[in-house]
């Protein structure tokens, strides 16, 4: 009989952080973030993980998962995975339940890894060196001089060579304006920089074909989510519309949904915080691969930092301004993207250690 190691049961705290500016996309504007953090331990070690999602995700930890996970050995991370997605019922693990079980699986890897005494990046094994990042923010809130600060930080100080700003204002009633904060970031960044834009699902499907062949003639080559979530056809018909690549995905809370967006778009995104952990990531990076595609990973980058690493078919991570000032918060043991990639192996596990005592300024639960 193998010998097990038992999981504690998980300790959770949910924070709630201002933004440094009022911030908007194409569906919603706001001014705080809101972070889960999750803590299990087995013996003394303890792996940490987290999410982004209102504090109430810590409550189906506690009530669901939490007295599910307790017991179960901390080395079989898919079995602890099914029993988490089996506590939550025919409802399934979306939602704010998904991204519960998300914050939970992550520090399961990160607890394996350190029980192992071994970074993340060796447990799963590296396939890349290093990993691409792209900046990402240019909310629809940020007058000129805001926008081209920030751009400008990435592509001339980091020396980031890609970027990633938000349209759609307005719900894409704002489409000229729209175009001119496009050419505003090219003329900020140059010729060179790869320039990425999101639109939040903000447009009809023909706005989007029109926008997009726009986006064109300005050199940029990511037009992300321009139709709503729920217009899956109105997708694939903007993707063969227009040249920039159509991405989307990083909202999928399930691995099926994710299938059907991935015969629609020309490169895969998800969210590990909020699509079930790692585990499930990993297992999207795969369905990417078996449609000859490559994944991208949604924000949230010291969660993805070690698994993108070992993925084959890897493009980028997200380097998002708002969780990356977040995690910069919350961890000792932040990533470096100057130059325009990250490597994840040092450290043990994830490499990060929780500021416990400075963040409980924003603990709200």
């Amino acid at each position: 009989m193998k010998n097990t190691v038992p999981l504690r049961a998980p300790a959770v705290c949910a924070y709630t952080v201002p933004t440094d500016a009022p911030e908007a996309d194409g569906n919603r504007s706001w001014d705080t973030t809101s972070v889960v953090v999750v803590a299990i331990g087995a013996g003394d070690t303890t792996g940490t993980g987290w999410t982004y999602a209102p504090a109430t995700a810590a409550d189906v930890v506690r009530e669901q998962l939490g007295p599910v996970v307790t017991g179960l050995d901390a080395l079989d991370i898919p079995a602890v995975h099914e029993a988490m997605r089996d506590a939550l019922g025919e409802a399934g693990p979306g939602g704010l339940a998904g991204c519960a079980l998300s914050a939970v699986d992550i520090a399961l890897w990160d607890l394996k890894a350190r029980l192992l005494e071994l970074p993340l990046l060796r447990l799963l094994g590296a396939a890349l060196d290093a990993v691409p990042v792209y900046g990402s923010g240019g909310f629809t809130t940020y007058h000129d001089a805001h926008l081209a600060a920030q751009l400008g930080g990435w592509v001339h100080g980091q020396r980031i060579p890609r970027v990633k700003i938000r349209i759609g204002e307005s719900h894409g009633r704002a489409v000229l304006r729209d175009l001119s904060r496009v050419r505003a970031a090219r003329h900020v960044i140059g010729p060179r920089t790869e320039l990425y834009v999101a639109a939040g699902g903000a447009y009809t499907r023909k706005q989007a074909v029109r926008v997009g062949r726009a986006l064109a003639e300005l050199e940029v080559g990511w037009f992300e989510a321009p139709v709503p979530r729920a217009d899956p056809t109105g997708l694939g018909l903007v993707r063969e519309g227009v040249v920039c690549d159509v991405t989307a995905g990083g909202y999928a809370d399930d691995l099926a949904e994710l299938a059907r967006t991935a015969t629609l778009v020309d490169c895969v995104q998800a969210d590990a915080t909020r699509i079930g952990g790692l585990t499930a990531w990993l297992r999207a990076a795969a369905l990417a691969q078996a449609h000859g595609l490559e994944i991208s990973a949604y924000g949230a980058p010291h969660v993805h930092a070690a698994a993108a690493a070992s993925v084959p078919n890897l493009r980028h991570i997200e380097w998002f301004h708002d969780h990356v000032r977040v995690e910069s918060m919350f961890f000792d043991g932040v990533l470096d993207p100057t130059g325009g990639v990250v490597r994840p192996d040092g450290g043990i596990g994830h490499g990060l250690r929780l500021r416990a005592e400075e963040i409980e300024k924003y603990r709200v639960a």
